[in-house]
């Protein structure tokens, strides 16, 4: 390069400018401009070897551009001297614009770049065009001598690397707005003028001066203009070829990219989840069908909006938190995997949602795409396994799993937390049940269990174990407010359950045990409480019974015989024993009272009043029951057949078989096995039938249509009702023990017996008196006309092979 000196002459060549070439330059630069931006559109996204591709097309489609647009401005510019160019020095020129060029595509294909790092290959990229300029003047030929002027010069440097950093940031950053296309023209009309502004600076800065008689030699690569200007076509040429190819790959992609947007749009939208795009901000960006049927929003309505919309108020800042801290970590842990949440719908109720959230990264940041359904369904089913898990289908109370939990919950609050454990079990239920069907026995359980909450605290758990088994858990309850509160309980039972527009009663036997003098584990104070509570039924039921370390034994014994009593039957170890029923008047025997004895092979003979309530508890008793009266059929028809006078045989029937709705079938079955006839059974009722009045008459009708007799037993120890007695087809009142042995030393007890004879005598109904053991009972019996007696007086129980024998010995004491 020369700068102008003193040694110069100063004899200027003047210069001008062909306007429509200068024009033609500025479009040509321009039209490279438009073909990088295009080029630039595909090299921001593009991957792997593509990219390297488009790098070089970039490269050598500017370098071309901004060569060609020189050397038309070179030629474009007229000199008063005859002007050839050195052709290598030419070729040399395009060097440095494509170097410069591919500095800049290869910036751009970079996703994100340092301010320092621009700046610095915007510099580059300035030196670049400035020595693809200067070199390009070096390879004019003429008659005169080039210099330039410095400040021009410094002025075309700057404008350089003004028009590098002005073109390079478009060119970064116009991809993304490629497809509003009147920015893309601004833009390339900016960076076409900023390059041919270079260009002109550039020449401004040049001075010519003539070499006085001094005549250049050309050199042997000179060219001429119009070679230069085919040079320059092929230029073009080769530009728009460039061109060409990127606008047919710009349209296959878009075209492609059309075609995958359709495909897309139709999956998503064919998708019946909730589909959401939203961008590195949380917009909203696109939003299915399956969307608004989902949250009730249009798309019209949410898109542009916030996700925000869909999340109900009270999470929306930790939704916020989260999405920055994966923003600013890049955190994973919930991409590709499903939360579950909860949504807003547009009519504001909450729904819940699982949601599969992915996400890719863009120039702007990060964008997420979530898949969304509505998992309400599911909960509910989800809850209602829990409450099969947890709470009994019956009566809506937790079952034994969830009382368990809350047990073991409050003991684990120390060792020191006081509660009481009511174990609950509810009287003649079992008769209820086989008399009214299972039904009405479900209907009677769900009052009980309403009548049961009535009487706890909120702090309680009402717990139903199965059956007619319910277990109350009342913290901070010693022992004083537990009887308080099991009495409660028992009276709250008290009044009538009407069953089929019937009364029907019933009671509790609630066993107690305390925490922690009863033990300290659920285990241990949930058997206490069964113990103490199968105490309370053998007391008499309808009571309550605290637990005590005696009742283990008691309940131990009893678990054991409920055992044996099952096997006892099959072995054969329980036989009928037989007590005189004596007519008082003339002293003769009228009948045989059937009664079961057990005679256990290690624990010996064991008392009625022990098993009988076992097995009515266990369900042996019905086939116990039966064996009885088979077995007092058979024997009574024996007698018979062996010349004894025929008696009645009296069995007695228990509340429970009673229920059964085939009794008159099985009566009617042991009276044609054993050929004995229906008139000579007796079957003895206890008084609690009469929880049943109704069905009660309709089975004793059936019993008395086969011929048999009918008795109430123990008369005055139950549920007594006169008004039963005219509507009951019984022969017989039997008045209970209880009375008989007192009415020597206890007036109120004789009085009783005195009024029982004459109530029934007045109703024209038999009365036999049993329990009499002294010939003063004797006395007092005849005297009040009491028709029959049986007891310890007149002979114990025996068995059947003694009772030929009593015959004998009774008929010789009564005839001396």
């Amino acid at each position: 390069m020369k700068l102008k000196g003193l040694f110069l002459i100063e004899h200027h060549l003047s210069s001008s400018y062909n306007l429509p070439l200068v024009i033609l330059s500025i479009a040509v630069a321009i039209f490279a401009a438009g073909v990088s931006l295009d080029i630039s559109s595909h090299l921001k996204y593009a991957k792997h070897a593509s990219r390297h591709v488009w790098v070089v097309a970039g490269a050598f489609s500017l370098g071309l551009g901004i060569w060609a647009m020189h050397f038309i401005g070179m030629l474009a510019f007229h000199l008063q001297a005859d002007v050839t160019y050195h052709f290598g020095i030419v070729l040399l020129s395009i060097i440095p614009a494509v170097f410069a060029s591919g500095l800049a595509f290869r910036i751009i294909s970079q996703l994100e770049t340092r301010p320092t790092q621009f700046i610095f290959v915007s510099f580059l990229i300035s030196v670049g065009v400035v020595s693809m300029h200067y070199i390009g003047m070096e390879s004019m030929q003429m008659n005169a001598v080039l210099t330039y002027d410095p400040v021009m010069w410094i002025a075309s440097v700057l404008v350089a690397f003004a028009a590098s950093l002005v073109g390079l940031y478009i060119l970064f950053y116009i991809p993304n707005v490629s497809r509003f296309h009147w920015r893309r023209l601004a833009s390339s009309v900016l960076i076409g003028v900023a390059v041919s502004g270079m260009h002109y600076v550039g020449m401004g800065a040049a001075r010519f001066t003539k070499t006085e008689g001094v005549t250049q030699p050309l050199s042997g690569y000179a060219i001429d203009r119009t070679l230069l200007a085919y040079v320059i076509a092929a230029s073009v040429i080769t530009l728009f070829g460039i061109m060409y190819i990127s606008i047919r790959t710009a349209s296959r992609i878009e075209a492609q990219s059309e075609e995958l947007e359709m495909k897309f749009e139709s999956i998503i939208e064919s998708a019946s989840d909730a589909i959401i795009v939203a961008d590195h901000n949380r917009i909203v960006i696109q939003w299915n069908r399956g969307a608004t049927d989902l949250f009730g929003y249009t798309s019209k309505e949410v898109i542009g909006q916030s996700m925000a919309t869909i999340i109900p108020e009270r999470f929306r800042e930790a939704h916020e938190r989260g999405m920055k801290r994966y923003e600013m970590t890049g955190e994973k842990r919930v991409i590709g995997q499903t939360v579950e949440l909860i949504g807003l719908r547009k009519d504001g109720a909450e729904v819940p949602i699982e949601m599969s959230i992915g996400t890719w990264k863009t120039g702007k940041g990060i964008f997420f795409s979530s898949i969304i359904r509505d998992i309400s369904e599911r909960k509910r089913i989800e809850a209602q396994i829990n409450d099969l898990v947890y709470l009994d289908p019956l009566t809506g109370l937790p079952n034994r799993r969830l009382f368990s939990d809350r047990l073991n919950a409050l003991l684990g609050q120390g060792q020191s937390e006081q509660f009481a454990l009511f174990y609950i079990d509810l009287d003649n239920f079992k008769v209820i049940n086989d008399r009214f069907g299972h039904s009405i026995g479900d209907h009677f359980l769900k009052q009980v269990t309403t009548r049961l909450q009535s009487t706890i605290q909120t702090s309680d758990t009402l717990a139903r174990l199965g059956g007619d088994e319910f277990i109350i858990l009342s913290p901070h309850t010693k022992s004083n407010l537990a009887a308080h509160h099991a009495q409660e309980l028992i009276n709250v039972l008290h009044p009538p359950f009407e069953l089929e527009h019937e009364e029907v009663f019933t009671g509790a036997s609630i066993g107690i045990s305390l925490h922690p003098s009863d033990g300290d584990t659920a285990d241990e104070l949930i058997k206490n409480a069964d113990i103490a509570m199968y105490r309370a039924k053998a007391d008499g039921k309808n009571g309550y019974q605290f637990f005590t370390n005696e009742l283990n034994e008691s309940v131990s014994r009893r678990s054991n015989l409920s055992m044996a009593l099952r096997k006892g039957l099959g072995r054969g170890e329980f036989t009928v024993h037989y007590q005189p029923q004596i007519q008082l008047k003339s002293e003769t025997v009228i009948g045989m009272e059937a009664l079961v004895r057990w005679q256990h092979p290690k624990l010996g003979m064991i008392s009625p009043g022990e098993f009988i309530p076992i097995a009515e508890e266990s369900g042996s008793i019905h086939r116990l029951g039966e064996f009885v009266l088979n077995e007092a059929c058979r024997q009574n028809k024996a007698w018979q057949d062996a010349g004894i006078t025929p008696f009645r045989v009296a069995v007695n029937i228990s509340a429970i078989q009673f229920a059964q709705k085939d009794l008159p079938e099985v009566v009617s079955r042991a009276l044609d096995a054993s050929g004995l006839e229906a008139e000579y059974l007796e079957l003895e009722l206890t008084e609690s039938v009469i929880q049943s009045a109704d069905r009660a008459i309709d089975t004793m009708h059936e019993l008395v249509a086969l011929g048999v007799h009918l008795s109430i037993d123990d008369f005055g120890t139950g549920y007594s009702s006169l008004s039963y007695l005219k509507l009951f087809p019984i022969d017989t009142l039997k008045i209970d023990q209880h009375f008989t042995k007192n009415i020597e030393s206890d007036e109120k007890d004789a009085a009783l017996v005195k009024t029982i004879i004459r109530m029934a005598h007045e109703l024209d109904l038999n009365v036999i008196a049993e329990g009499v053991e002294t010939e003063n009972q004797v006395a007092f019996l005849k005297a009040e006309s009491c028709n029959q007696a049986q007891g310890y007086f007149y002979n114990r129980p025996l068995p059947a092979e003694e009772i030929e024998v009593f015959f004998q010995q009774f008929k010789k004491a009564s005839s001396s």
